[in-house]
């Protein structure tokens, strides 16, 4: 297989084949970020299609370097953005609202290296309690706490204020306490 930086180059010239290889390769990653704010699966889809649309039409201003690893992990942090960017767009002009917080349960996906049925069962409850959370909540939860956005980015990307995002996000860490804590004492014995 030839080099990511060779890929990126001849993409740039507008090499389908080159284009489709990109594609191909993160595809999945673009679909996954998407899924975070679009939960039906083919508008998901089609957001993923158009951020791919809109990233190569953009690639120029893409920086590249010639350390492999280096280049997909800007590709990937850029790409992340426009996916993000084209779902925001996207809720906005069909006029909808976050209605749940879309996150896949898999359990190859599990942050903790135990088998204790404990952990298994918190990740699990955690995952339920970020998808009952308002929508104004999620999206300020997401972009800050998962996707590592500031709130002024945040505000800027919703079209609110500094203050709202700061205190959506409060609100939101609020509720998900309450319910870790409530989940906790019920497993009291």
């Amino acid at each position: 297989m030839l080099p990511l930086s060779t890929i990126f180059k001849n993409s740039l010239k507008s090499d389908r084949n080159s284009q489709r290889k990109l594609y191909e390769a993160y595809y999945g990653y673009a679909l996954k970020v998407a899924f975070r704010y679009i939960p039906q699966y083919d508008d998901a889809r089609m957001v993923a299609n158009d951020a791919f649309v809109k990233a190569f039409r953009s690639l120029h201003q893409f920086e590249l370097t010639d350390h492999e690893t280096v280049l997909e992990l800007r590709f990937l942090g850029w790409l992340k953005r426009i996916v993000i960017n084209t779902a925001i767009d996207e809720l906005r002009k069909s006029n909808r609202a976050i209605t749940e917080y879309p996150i896949e349960i898999d359990s190859s996906d599990l942050p903790f290296s135990t088998d204790q049925a404990d952990s298994r069962l918190m990740y699990k409850e955690l995952i339920c309690y970020l998808k009952e959370l308002p929508p104004a909540y999620s999206k300020v939860f997401n972009l800050y706490v998962i996707d590592g956005y500031s709130h002024a980015e945040i505000a800027s990307m919703l079209n609110i204020s500094v203050g709202t995002s700061k205190s959506n996000l409060f609100r939101a860490k609020e509720i998900l306490q309450k319910k870790v804590a409530d989940f906790f004492e019920t497993k009291k014995i």
